[in-house]
């Protein structure tokens, strides 16, 4: 009877493991480019980890970010909703900078948070990395602890200037796999927003040793990636060794498209600037700051035993950054509050791998310059299988997706009924947006600014 009853026992724990809301873990890489992954293709880089986790799980190869530049980007990963709703279209910086671009100086604070939703159901929430929801100028910007982050551990050059526990690019996994071992026996929520393969590059001695083989440039890039790749390893180990693996849904990504190329710009501070920008998108048009897909389109793998299909790839599911918060709060069973109108869709379906049809547009708004001719986008609409870009003045480009990825064949001429019904839809979306900014997410030292008006382009992280 003794080997019966250790059985049955072991029967009732692994059902009472299955029934628990799972743990989550959000990996966010920085200006990683979607065809910047070895199983996307990369040419020159190696990344075993995170392709282990794409065989693990599901590989989404039509995932949008909501903006092409890292603040409002990671807005829409929070809210569940376009960043533009809260004022933030660019990148978050110095408040004259926020001032010329008309946009705030920290994320709302009153907006919904996914960690606030899973700290609400008793989840040990945590931030490790990159924040960059305010401006690092703003003392009197919100903490992290109250958009529901309980233990923010961030990096010195983004962190909140109140933050008393910051660390180094390098430092990141260590304080991960920290909190993962000290919550190992609670429900938790986890961001680790790394800092690869933003600028500056800082590639370890390791790294660097292992693609001896490539050029100056590739070698920098492939180094920098890797130590990304190598991280991520670290996370997904912690995991199994914990015994968490089969219970923790991982999500990985970036937030937007790799970094341009600045052909003299070879040192940054203490570290390796833009000559080294090399990033591949995998074929498609634009890079960092442009609508376009290399510069929106990013990966997007997800991974949870039992749950997602191992080995899947879905093209067909157009997913959007915006999708993070309600799919999430599907899986662990947290109701989305009343009266909340998101801009994401319910994905889980899609994880659980089923193709799902979108049945909402994505909008794009965001402050760009005039850098490489790809940024010249100021809105775009997706909407089924088209998708319209648009400026300040009357320039419209129209492309189908379904059929052209890499957006090499302008449609706009072709179809100027569907530039019609798109444009109508970016109208009615744009006229929907608040007309002021927050007065609450404006900082004090407003008062003490003046800035000139001025037609140069402002610098953008």
């Amino acid at each position: 009877m003794r080997p019966l009853l250790l059985s049955f026992i072991a029967a009732v724990l692994s059902q009472a493991a299955a029934a628990a809301p799972p743990n989550v873990v959000f990996i966010l890489a920085d200006d990683l480019g979607w065809g910047d992954l070895s199983c996307h293709g990369s040419t020159f880089i190696k990344t075993p980890n995170i392709d282990a986790l794409a065989k693990a799980g599901t590989d989404f190869h039509s995932f949008n970010t909501a903006s092409p530049v890292c603040s409002p980007s990671r807005t829409g990963f929070m809210t569940g909703k376009f960043p533009a709703r809260f004022g933030v279209r660019g990148a978050i910086g110095g408040i004259s900078k926020n001032i010329e671009w008309n946009q705030v100086d920290w994320l709302d604070a009153k907006a919904v948070m996914l960690p606030r939703l899973l700290q609400g159901a008793g989840y040990v929430t945590g931030h490790v990395g990159k924040w960059h929801l305010q401006s690092g100028q703003a003392d009197d910007a919100p903490l992290p602890a109250a958009y529901g982050v309980a233990e923010p551990v961030l990096f010195a050059g983004t962190a909140h200037p109140n933050v008393e526990k910051t660390i180094r690019d390098h430092e990141i996994w260590d304080a991960a796999t920290d909190f993962l071992q000290r919550n190992k026996d609670k429900p938790f929520y986890l961001n680790v927003w790394m800092h690869e393969t933003h600028l500056a590059h800082h590639p370890s001695e390791e790294s660097l040793k292992a693609n001896a083989q490539l050029d100056e440039r590739q070698r920098i890039y492939a180094s920098v990636a890797a130590d990304a790749d190598r991280g991520v390893g670290r996370i997904l180990t912690k995991l199994k060794e914990l015994g968490l693996e089969e219970n923790t849904l991982v999500v990985f990504s970036s937030d937007n498209g790799p970094e341009n190329t600045h052909a003299t710009a070879k040192k940054m501070g203490s570290g390796y600037g833009g000559y080294y920008s090399v990033g591949e998108t995998g074929g498609k048009k634009g890079r960092k700051r442009s609508l376009h897909e290399g510069g929106v389109s990013t990966a997007f793998i997800v991974r949870w035993p039992g749950q997602v299909p191992a080995g899947r790839v879905d093209k067909a599911t157009r997913l959007s950054a915006t999708d993070l918060l309600p799919t999430v709060c599907a899986a662990v069973g947290v109701a989305l509050p009343e009266g909340y109108q998101g801009d994401g869709e319910n994905m889980l379906a899609a994880f659980k791998g089923t193709e799902v049809r979108r049945t909402k547009p994505m909008f794009w708004d965001w402050t760009g310059g005039e850098r490489p001719p790809e940024t010249w986008g100021r809105w775009a609409v997706h909407d089924g299988d088209w998708k319209l870009l648009t400026d300040d003045a009357s320039r419209k480009e129209l492309y189908r997706l379904a059929d052209d990825f890499a957006e090499k064949k302008d449609l706009a001429k072709d179809h100027p009924q569907i530039v019609q019904q798109l444009s109508a839809k970016l109208d009615a979306w744009k006229a929907s947006l608040p007309q002021s900014l927050p007065a609450d997410c404006l900082s004090k030292k407003r008062e003490r600014i003046r800035v000139k008006p001025t037609t140069a382009t402002p610098k953008d992280e």
